[in-house]
């Protein structure tokens, strides 16, 4: 089996962030992944990152190195190597880890890689997504987990929520905190924009816990005159 360590650093806002990181200085080997361009769809009634089609995804992980017979090593920040690792899960690629990459302690270099590409064969999985409306119909059978910060999750104002508020009976797990004591049931994670509710994906996947992604997550559900709740 052969590593492939695969940097998907980004930034909100920022779509070339990502890649200027990536070219100061990386893991020697590393191939790169965009959140917004190769991670996504393109922005638009489905949220700000919805998944990407099969196609788009073999094209990019192949480029990146990825495919059978290779161990995916995935780091960088704001869910977006828990991104990469749902994605590979999603698509029928188990062999990938996630790494803090203040845990490297080897030498980074700049500049651009010359990576071996993969061959990549999606192999899509149907029961680790739910759509908006089949999560609208089953909120009293599932448990929402809002990955977000607690003032977005109350529905405070705020400038990236057009629609504040969360999805009704939602527990709150932010992101970037250890993971709470969650409800026996369905567990369905969602975020903004279905990035960093990748964070929490792993983590109880970490704890033996299986959970369903809403993909368009609020940035969808706020567009489509769903049910909000606030406080």
């Amino acid at each position: 089996m052969r590593y492939q360590f695969v940097d998907c650093r980004w930034e909100l806002g920022n779509a070339a962030r990502g890649r200027e990181l990536y070219l100061a200085g990386h893991v020697p080997g590393a191939s790169f992944l965009d959140v917004d361009a190769d991670m996504a769809a393109p922005a638009g009634p489905g949220g700000r990152h919805p998944l990407p089609n099969a196609e788009a995804f073999a094209h990019a992980a192949s480029r990146a190195g990825i495919g059978s017979g290779v161990f995916v090593v995935a780091y960088g920040n704001m869910g977006g190597p828990e991104r990469l690792w749902w994605l590979l899960r999603h698509f029928g690629h188990d062999d990938c880890a996630v790494l803090e990459l203040e845990g490297w302690l080897g030498p980074l270099r700049a500049g651009e890689e010359k990576v071996e590409p993969g061959r990549f064969v999606p192999r899509p999985r149907d029961n680790d997504t739910v759509s908006a409306h089949e999560l609208a119909a089953r909120l009293d059978e599932v448990v929402p987990v809002d990955a977000r910060l607690p003032e977005r999750f109350r529905g405070e104002p705020n400038p990236i929520d057009r629609v504040p508020g969360r999805i009704p009976g939602a527990q709150n797990a932010p992101w970037n905190e250890r993971l709470p004591d969650l409800p026996e049931g369905e567990l369905v994670v969602y975020c903004g924009s279905g990035v960093t509710a990748c964070v929490l994906l792993h983590r109880l996947s970490l704890v033996g816990r299986e959970a369903k992604l809403y993909p368009g997550s609020w940035s969808e559900w706020e567009q489509l005159g769903l049910p909000v709740e606030k406080g």
